[in-house]
């Protein structure tokens, strides 16, 4: 009996999420461009019908008009119905009821605005549907209204009116009201109006097309004066996309007083081209004979004036169709949103009140801002108290709270006051749909906008990572870093297209980022001969890294030929065909780096792994080259001197002591956190709290199989071939003839402790290094030991002293 009722108590649990399933594979299907394609055809056969109902309607509706008005539907629907229009009777009734009883003529917009659609679901053309709605209706009742008033009268006889009962009936309410003059100054008025609007457009229309037609016959070689190329309206191309409707972040805001609580984001224009080319022979020669770059200039002159009637280059084109992921993807949380428990709220106020009158500390005011995992307690201190005081408070109201993790922020930037933070008994999941389907980051402008999460104010944080440029990340295990890195691709994915945007990703767990694999051809860059999309062999991460590094100097190259000091200012030049692709000129898009655990990296390839990430994070900024990098162990020896110049964008979840913290943020605060996607955000003076947004491993699945199944290119992101490493120690320069003093003894200490190490040899030995450097070359070049293995020791192939000396013996 209790099986029977928990199985049947399952079933019900299940069917809301069946349902869901099945609703949300129902929209998607809907939304798939053979559907869209399909009844856009409906809709245009439809229209065509319409236009032959209507056309036939004039030759035969008086001979229709009396079957269609007095007889039955069983008449009608017979075959010898008498029904002459080329419709048959469902045409005739539709025929008569829009032309004889409503607009007349001007009912064939209605087959205009249905064709329209019809062709914008087939996607054979864009068009506002909102404005061509309009157009039409206003166009339709206009026309109905003034063909009723003209020829009211020329055609009293005829068996319908030209405007159709609708215009008859209002044009004489209107000629009662205002008078037959004052209807046809109203119609007059209204018609001006719509002139004035459509003949600024048109006669600007007009003149570019007669522009560009005079440009085309002046390279053919006709003579004409010196004019400028103008950019052709846009008024009839320009992309329709819906808007996103949602809800504004609210900022929940208390003010607590002392005795009662009271609750209370263009796209750039094309430059003009100068066609100004007449250049006197004689004078132009006279000019190259002094002046060697006058003929560079003249050739770059005539090719931008070759290129001027050329339509801007497309990166998305070859990519036309690509879709970018829907936020129906994304999981939506039913205990998301801010929600204020007051009975918390005072207990919290009462008691840090009492802790600070008991250490004599008096305040004046007291506000709280309740955020999704945190509550910001913002007090006014009296007059006298100093901030350290309250500061050294910390633990204490801690202790009196018992809270994990509270945080005093003493003062608040900007303000007058000092905030407490304190973590919610019921904290709020902050979901990826909530953050990235926020108008916020839809209307972005930024070039990589990375959604993060929310604030305390529960406002959506978001940054530019074109502007950081380089991100450190750093938090103990299971604190949400994974989760951060996840959220930080995903914005990615949403907002670039793949022409546009490129990652190498770094995972020496194997296990973080092989979800991405599947999107090997749309956003992944790799070497040549990789296997894998995913980087997972230390050996392959340094070859990528200086992969990535001659991509940036390859960049830098183009941009100093292309005369210009940022990749967007290249861009534009070369989307406005200004550079020459057969000069080797091309469309860069952006490269983000991103490494998942830059400790053991550091562990295995030490130097040889910092060294490329120090060179890109300081001059890849300009080439469009960002990283990326996450550690769980956030100790000096990783994060060291040189990667924190580098990385003034720097996350931090939280960490397990205050060294830690000061490690990545030269503060504490970080060890103050409450985990599960509390993090600190710092570039600048003072870091903002921020509660990570919450994108599981299945979401990311849903998202990358979502853009898998779309059409990609025909290969991955190629990074150019890695420079090889030179012979370690230039092992071609080794002279055998003149063995160092030292180099028996050095062997013989080599082999004892099987430790092929430089260091072990300038200690034992009291030598500098270039010394030891020479002696560990030559033991190379003697088979002694093996070739340099980045920070590891080198290997020792030899193992018993025998062969030692019978080694040596050839050296004597």
């Amino acid at each position: 009996m209790k099986s029977s009722m928990k199985n049947s108590n399952t079933k019900l649990n299940n069917e809301p999420s069946q349902l869901k399933t099945g609703f949300k594979e129902t929209l998607t299907f809907m939304k798939s461009d053979g559907v869209h394609f399909f009844i856009g055809l409906v809709f245009v056969f439809f229209a065509l019908f319409l236009l032959l109902a209507f056309t036939s309607y004039f030759f035969n509706g008086a001979a229709d008009q009396s079957l269609v008005e007095n007889a039955t539907v069983e008449e009608l629907a017979s075959v010898d119905n008498g029904i002459q229009n080329d419709g048959g009777s469902i045409g005739a009734r539709l025929a008569h009821y829009f032309i004889n009883n409503l607009f007349g003529v001007p009912s064939y917009f209605i087959v205009v605005f249905l064709m329209v659609v019809g062709l914008k679901l087939m996607r054979v053309h864009k068009f506002r549907l909102w404005k061509w709605f309009i157009l039409c209706m206003l166009f339709m009742y206009w026309g109905s209204v003034f063909l009723s008033f003209i020829f009211q009268h020329v055609y009293k006889d005829s068996f319908f009116y030209l405007g159709g009962l609708h215009g008859y009936n209002v044009s004489r309410w209107l000629e009662s009201q205002v008078g037959a003059t004052g209807l046809f100054l109203l119609l007059a008025l209204v018609a001006i109006c719509f002139l004035i609007y459509f003949s600024s457009k048109t006669v600007t229309y007009l003149r570019n097309l007669f522009t560009l037609s005079f440009l085309k016959r002046k390279k053919d070689g006709e003579e004409g004066e010196d004019i400028k190329a103008e950019e052709p309206i846009e008024a009839l191309k320009t992309d329709i996309s819906e808007p996103v409707e949602e809800e504004e972040p609210q900022d929940v805001t208390i003010d607590l007083s002392l005795d009662d609580v009271k609750t209370e984001e263009p796209k750039p224009q094309r430059e003009e081209v100068d066609l100004n080319l007449k250049i006197e022979t004689a004078g132009a020669t006279e000019k190259e004979e002094k002046d060697p770059d006058f003929k560079v200039e003249v050739m770059e002159e005539e090719e931008r004036a070759g290129t001027a009637n050329l339509e801007p280059y497309d990166p998305r084109l070859d990519l036309q169709h690509y879709k970018f992921p829907t936020l129906s993807l994304l999981k939506e949380f039913a205990d998301e949103g801010p929600s204020i428990d007051m009975d918390e709220q005072n207990a919290n106020k009462d008691r840090i009140v009492e802790t600070l009158r008991s250490f004599g500390v008096e305040i004046n005011s007291i506000k709280a801002t309740v955020g999704p995992t945190v509550t910001l307690y913002e007090i006014t201190p009296a007059q006298g108290v100093r901030i350290n005081k309250i500061r050294n408070l910390e633990d204490d109201i801690a202790l009196t709270l018992s809270a994990l993790g509270v945080r005093i922020i003493a003062p608040i930037p900007g303000k007058g006051t000092i905030g407490i933070e304190v973590p919610n008994k019921n904290p709020k999941i902050v979901s990826g749909q909530s953050v990235i389907g926020s108008k916020k980051f839809q209307e972005a402008k930024m070039e990589l906008p990375l959604a993060l999460g929310k604030t305390i104010s529960n406002e959506v944080f978001m940054i530019d990572l074109a502007k950081m440029p380089h991100v450190l990340v750093a938090g103990a295990t299971g604190q949400g870093k994974s989760v951060g890195l996840n959220a930080m691709i995903t914005s990615l994915l949403y907002k670039k297209h793949p022409a546009e945007l490129k990652f190498v990703l770094v995972d020496p767990k194997k296990l973080e980022f092989s979800i991405y694999a599947m999107i090997e051809n749309h956003f992944i860059a790799e070497l040549p001969e990789s296997t894998e999309p995913i980087v997972t062999d230390v050996n392959k991460v340094v070859q990528t890294l200086n992969s990535v590094c001659k991509e940036m100097d390859t960049r830098y190259d183009l941009m100093k030929l292309a005369g210009v000091r940022n990749i967007k200012e290249y861009n534009e030049k070369f989307i406005n065909r200004r550079l020459n692709p057969e000069k080797g000129h091309r469309y860069m898009p952006y490269i983000v780096v991103v490494i998942d655990e830059f400790g053991d990296l550091i562990m295995t390839a030490g130097r040889e792994v910092e060294l490329p990430i120090a060179r890109i994070a300081q001059l890849a900024r300009a080439a469009g080259i960002h990283m990326i990098i996450a550690t769980q162990r956030p100790t000096t020896n990783i994060i060291t001197g040189t990667i924190k110049a580098n990385f003034p964008a720097r996350i931090a979840f939280r960490v397990a002591s205050m060294i830690d913290s000061r490690t990545i943020l030269d503060r504490p605060g970080a060890n103050q956190l409450i985990g599960r996607g509390d993090m600190l955000f710092l570039q600048g003076s003072e870091p903002v709290r921020v509660q990570c947004a919450f994108i599981d491993t299945p979401e990311v699945s849903e998202i990358t199989q979502f853009i898998a199944k779309q059409q990609g290119y025909p290969s991955p992101f190629y990074l150019p071939e890695p420079d090889q490493p030179e012979e370690s120690g230039g092992m071609g320069d080794v002279d055998m003839e003149r063995l160092d003093p030292l180099f028996e003894d050095a062997a013989r200490l080599i082999v004892v402790h099987q430790q092929g190490s430089t260091s072990l040899i300038q200690r034992k030995f009291s030598i500098g290094y270039n010394r030891a450097g020479r002696l560990m070359d030559q033991l190379e070049r003697a088979g002694i030991v093996g070739p340099a293995q980045g920070a590891k020791p080198r290997e020792v192939l030899i193992s018993d002293e025998m062969s030692l000396e019978n080694t040596l013996a050839q050296y004597k």
